[in-house]
């Protein structure tokens, strides 16, 4: 089947539009969706930094597993159903496809609304949990009741930009995104600085951010463009889930792996740190910015994969090999370029990036400028990993997808940081990070080149089907 076919057959650019400029139609809006839900935490960390100071950021590093988690299920859920959509669309089935949709919908509110019974139940063992210390548990408790209460409103809104994203509306999800970064921005210094509200002030201030975007994705889902949907469609069926949970099981296990990694690494940083001449909350507060600064560029690497994901997985549906193969390398190369430049950045100003965070001993800036520049040392190479991740998960693939989601922070990172540290303290921690990212790469890079020979014998065989 040629592109001509599939345009008469589907009408959908996404199997007929040149590659670069529909890559950069979906990945543009899906970056800065995807840095604006980073910035919620980067603005928070701000203000916390200028006005609270060490033990507040402290304090949002502890709760940041919990960003995490809502992420994973925002992603589990609303790229997984995304993907079978366009799966789904480029087989022709669209009746099916709104399917996905609806029952996405209902899953992320419920998701989200759990998540904020079990934290409220348990906020304060599960601080503990998370590698709190005495001093910082009265900020991370204050901070993370309040941001429970639009767990619902998150998941909803992050899970959802996707599903607007491959209905064909990306400038849409980033207007929902950005809308409430906006809210955030505004009132975090408002509540903080002006209403002297403390650590509460940040937290009330990111979720009326969070509430804002999720009425603007309930309202284009009442006026979604591949169909109307029904009562019929928002009915919870065991295959439809099914189906696109597997999809959506990549991204799930990579953040769940990413939380666990930083309850480790928060503990480890706490344990390590008090028997080193930094103390405990000094490792903790400088960790927690630099994770937030380096995802704020990672996620750039998420946008561009978030972009690859509607084309991928319908040219793959539509048997368009050759279509899928130009927009990988094209994603590929776009993250490497990107993450280059992070490094860079990274290596020759740690500490102008870990000052715009507030002021801090001595002993603190050493620290975070020795962190920046060992742990993020391998930067260059993490557009790769992830990438992989996604592509997998699009083109129907979820077991590879989960693999290669895990490599990087469960199969690697995890055991490093554990016996590292027993050999040389705190900077054992340190030397983790390069190493996980230099592994994760390389077997990323060899995954991808068996899928491009397996895409290559498709295309010279003429085999239909999936």
């Amino acid at each position: 089947m040629n592109d001509k076919n599939v345009e008469v057959k589907t009408g959908n650019p996404l199997g007929t539009a040149p590659i670069g400029p529909l890559l950069r139609k979906f990945a543009i809006p899906s970056i800065v969706a995807m840095m604006v839900g980073a910035l919620y935490n980067i603005v928070d960390q701000f203000f916390i930094g200028q006005y609270i100071g060490e033990l507040g950021n402290a304090a949002t590093n502890v709760a940041f597993p919990l960003s995490t988690v809502n992420t994973a299920m925002a992603l589990f859920l609303g790229v997984g159903s995304s993907a079978a959509f366009n799966l789904a669309r480029g087989r022709g089935d669209n009746e099916k496809s709104l399917y996905y949709v609806g029952n996405a919908a209902v899953l992320l509110f419920g998701a989200g609304t759990l998540l904020c019974v079990i934290t409220e139940l348990f906020l304060e063992p599960m601080m503990i949990f998370f590698g709190s210390p005495d001093n910082v548990l009265p900020y991370a408790t204050e901070y993370v009741r309040i941001v429970a209460l639009g767990f619902p409103f998150l998941v909803f809104s992050n899970g959802g930009a996707h599903l607007v994203r491959a209905d064909g509306s990306p400038r849409y999800s980033m207007i929902c995104n950005l809308s409430g970064a906006i809210i955030n921005c505004v009132l975090d210094p408002l509540f903080i600085a002006v209403f002297d509200m403390g650590m509460a002030g940040a937290a009330l201030a990111t979720i009326v951010g969070q509430i804002v975007a999720a009425i603007m994705a309930f309202y284009y889902f009442c006026n979604y463009k591949a169909g109307r949907l029904e009562r019929k469609h928002l009915r919870v069926r065991r295959n439809v889930a099914g189906y696109a949970a597997s999809l959506g099981v990549a991204q799930l296990c990579n953040h769940m792996a990413m939380m666990v990694v930083q309850i480790v690494m928060n503990n480890s940083l706490t344990y390590y740190g008090a028997q080193s001449m930094y103390g405990e909350s000094i490792p903790l507060a400088c960790a927690g910015i630099i994770s937030k600064v380096g995802f704020v560029f990672f996620s750039i690497c998420i946008g561009i994969s978030h972009g690859l994901q509607p084309i991928s997985s319908f040219n793959y549906g539509a048997k368009q090999y050759g279509r899928v193969k130009e927009v990988l390398k094209l994603a590929l190369t776009a993250s490497c370029i990107v993450h280059v430049i992070t490094f860079c950045m990274f290596q020759f100003f740690p500490r102008q990036i870990i000052g715009f965070f507030g002021d801090g001993s001595e002993m603190y800036f050493a620290f975070a400028v020795r962190y920046f520049r060992i742990y993020m040392f391998a930067m260059f190479l993490n557009g790769i990993q992830p990438m992989s991740s996604s592509f997998f998960t699009s083109i129907g693939k979820p077991l590879k997808g989960t693999f290669m989601s895990l490599t990087r922070q469960f199969i690697y990172l995890l055991p490093l940081i554990i016996i590292f540290p027993r050999i040389w303290g705190i900077d054992g921690i340190m030397y983790a990070g390069p190493i996980a990212d230099t592994m994760a790469a390389i077997t990323a890079v060899i995954l991808l080149r068996n899928e491009m020979k397996s895409m290559d014998k498709l295309m010279n065989e003429g085999i239909s089907g999936i």
